[in-house]
C-alpha cells in the first residue's frame, strides 16, 4: 500500500503531466519536463512511474475517472445530455484527447504497455454505454436496435469523431457531430424529444 506521500506525490506528477501535455502535446511530452515542473530528477520519476508509457496510461485512468465521476460506478444516473457534455468538455483539451488517441493506436500493436488497458477499457466503457442506452430507450431504441448492438456503434462514433477532430480541427465540428448523431439515436429530426 502506497504512503500518503506517495500517494500525493504521485498526484501531482499526473497533474504536471496534464499540463505538460496541454502545453506541448503527446510528443512533446517529455519525462523529463515533467521531472523538472515537479522538481525531481528524472531518475526520481521514474521510482513512480517507471516507463513514459506507465505516466501517460496513469494519465489516461486519471481522465477516465474525471469523465465518469470516479470510474467504477456504472451507467447509474448518465443520460445522453452528459455524454454530450463530456464531447464538449474533450473539445477544450486537445492535449490529453491527442494522448489518448495516440495511446489508443499504438496499443493494438502486439505487447504495447497500454494493450490491456485498453481492452479492460473498452469492455467497461461498452457496458456504460449500453446502460445509458438502455436508461434512455428501454429494451430497443427507435431503429430496433438493443442497447447491447448500439454501444459499441456509440463508442466508434465518440472515439472516431476525436481523431476527425484532432486531425482538421476547423473542418469537424466534434460537440456538433455528436448532437447530430444523438439524434440519429432518437429516431432522427422526427423521432421524440428529450
Amino acid at each position: 500500500m502506497a504512503s500518503a506521500r506517495g500517494t500525493e506525490r504521485r498526484a501531482e506528477i499526473l497533474r504536471a503531466t496534464i499540463e505538460v501535455i496541454a502545453e506541448r502535446g503527446y510528443r512533446g511530452t517529455t519525462l523529463g519536463a515533467v521531472a523538472e515542473r515537479v522538481g525531481l530528477t528524472q531518475q526520481g520519476l521514474l521510482h513512480y512511474f517507471p516507463t513514459k508509457e506507465a505516466l501517460l496510461l496513469a494519465v489516461m485512468d486519471e481522465r477516465d475517472q474525471w469523465d465518469t465521476g470516479g470510474g467504477s460506478r456504472g451507467a447509474d444516473g448518465w443520460r445522453l445530455e452528459l455524454l454530450t457534455s463530456m464531447v464538449d468538455y474533450n473539445a477544450m483539451r486537445p492535449g490529453i484527447v491527442q494522448t489518448f488517441s495516440a495511446l489508443l493506436g499504438e496499443s493494438v500493436t502486439e505487447d504495447h504497455p497500454a494493450g490491456e488497458f485498453f481492452t479492460r477499457r473498452y469492455v467497461q466503457v461498452r457496458g456504460n454505454m449500453a446502460g445509458v442506452l438502455r436508461d434512455e430507450f428501454g429494451d430497443r431504441l427507435p431503429s430496433g436496435l438493443t442497447p447491447e448492438q448500439t454501444a459499441p456503434l456509440l463508442v466508434a462514433v465518440m472515439d472516431g469523431l476525436q481523431y476527425q477532430w484532432l486531425l482538421a480541427p476547423d473542418e469537424v465540428d466534434m460537440p456538433a457531430a455528436f448532437r447530430a448523431f444523438v439524434t440519429l439515436l432518437r429516431g432522427g429530426a422526427d423521432g421524440p424529444e428529450r
